[in-house]
């Protein structure tokens, strides 16, 4: 799975033939910091070539749909089906796949930087508000009246983005604050487990959060999710289901895969950079070295300097 930027979003989901594309992308996304956009979902429909569904991608932006059709959402190892009105809050932390059921889709949508979200403007960590924690159920299901509640504050938010008000931006973090808010008080859909398939979903998403902290770039890029729980508690799944799952789609343990992608790159760094020993062991995320040439020579048989020294050789 590829990071897919804030640019890239609208290459993606407006399409190359849509009309103006490259003079759309010039006028409003100048910079992938602090930015803010709202649309209606079939004025898309309507004027740009749109895909059936978005494929599960590692986004660096987070955005608040709110749909009217038949979809499916499918993240960890839960599927959601929509028959009606709902509305979900997506965010980095969340890889999911978003599927349209039928031809008749409408509603709106508003995508944001991290840097424009109301949180960063008042002291509030947006990752930690609960429509947006890894933990949430970010799908919810809502009834006709409060599809309409939310679809105000989006109508709004459309009026004032064409508007010449000098603080328009602010009012906009306003109503977006607005949107997360109705969202918390919501109840979230029931997500229904499937067997195979979520087994193969849970095992994709796992790998995807594993191999989007590598490469190790520099000394002050440290691995985030070191353990079996970290992990566990990005997918959303009690550890011992995540290990059962791995075990049975990979035929390996969580821990077992963990180590061997730490090891790979542990070898990277030794051969390709000139990084000392400490250096490497604390971006992968050990704190002593001690523990870190022990965790070297039981998946090499050698210590980190005496592999350095080969290798060199």
């Amino acid at each position: 799975m590829n990071s897919i930027t804030i640019k890239e979003f609208y290459k993606d989901i407006l399409g190359e033939s849509c009309p103006d594309i490259n003079q759309f992308l010039n006028d409003n996304i100048n910079k992938d910091v602090g930015h803010f956009n709202v649309f209606d979902i079939s004025e898309i429909s309507k004027t740009c070539s749109s895909k059936t569904g978005i494929p599960y991608n590692r986004r660096t932006y987070y955005k608040i749909s709110l749909i009217k059709g038949k979809n499916k959402v499918e993240y960890a190892d839960k599927t959601v089906d929509i028959e009606d009105c709902a509305v979900l809050f997506a965010s980095p932390k969340i890889p999911y796949n978003y599927t349209h059921l039928d031809t008749e889709q409408s509603g709106h949508f508003c995508v944001f930087t991290k840097d424009f979200s109301p949180s960063s403007k008042t002291g509030f960590e947006i990752d930690n508000l609960p429509v947006f924690s890894p933990h949430s159920e970010f799908v919810f299901q809502i009834s006709t009246e409060q599809f309409q509640k939310f679809e105000a504050v989006f109508l709004k938010m459309h009026e004032e983005i064409q508007s010449d008000y000098v603080y328009k931006y602010d009012l906009l973090r306003t109503y977006l604050m607005e949107l997360i808010h109705f969202g918390q008080k919501l109840t979230p859909i029931r997500a229904v487990e499937n067997t195979k398939t979520a087994s193969t979903r849970t095992t994709s998403l796992f790998i995807e959060l594993l191999e989007r902290q590598f490469p190790i770039e520099n000394t002050s890029h440290l691995l985030q999710l070191k353990t079996p729980a970290d992990f566990a508690g990005i997918l959303g799944v009690h550890v011992n289901h995540l290990n059962r799952v791995l075990k049975d789609t990979t035929g390996k343990t969580t821990g077992e895969i963990i180590g061997s992608r730490v090891f790979q790159e542990a070898k990277l760094l030794l051969i390709q950079t000139q990084w000392n020993i400490s250096e490497i062991a604390f971006t992968l995320g050990f704190e002593e070295v001690a523990h870190f040439s022990n965790f070297f020579k039981k998946h090499s048989k050698q210590s980190p300097q005496h592999f350095r020294e080969l290798s060199i050789v």
